[in-house]
């Protein structure tokens, strides 16, 4: 894990809202339902995995992120769970800086994290 990050000559930037894990659900009354309630791993990948599209639809990949951002309301069990965002980050080459914070709670109960990222290209 890096500390900074220096990066020049980037042309594009794009900042991720706290991605959490969500699928789309229509007969909710919000449109997605919580994936992997009240399991920590299960949320971690899923909200990697809305990471991934959100990449995908913006033409860039992992390698272009710059910075991370992880909000939880269990810190410890992100801990014991770190090897999800460690794989996931790993086929990408690079280790950008990250933050984790711990918090009392997300926007729904049933959600343990929430990832924010920034990337450029």
């Amino acid at each position: 894990m890096n500390q900074a990050e220096i990066v020049e000559g980037l042309t594009r930037y794009l900042h991720f809202s706290g991605q959490v894990a969500f699928e789309a659900d229509t007969s909710s009354e919000l449109g997605v339902q919580v994936v992997g309630e009240g399991d920590l791993r299960a949320q971690f990948s899923a909200a990697l995995d809305n990471i991934d599209k959100i990449l995908a639809e913006a033409g860039m990949k992992r390698s272009d992120i710059l910075s991370l951002r992880f909000f939880t309301t269990d810190v410890d069990g992100v801990m014991a769970n770190y090897d999800v965002y460690a794989d996931w980050i790993a086929d990408a080459g690079v280790m950008p800086p990250q933050t984790l914070l711990g918090v009392n709670r997300l926007a729904l109960p049933e959600l343990l994290i929430e990832i924010e990222a920034t990337a450029g290209a």
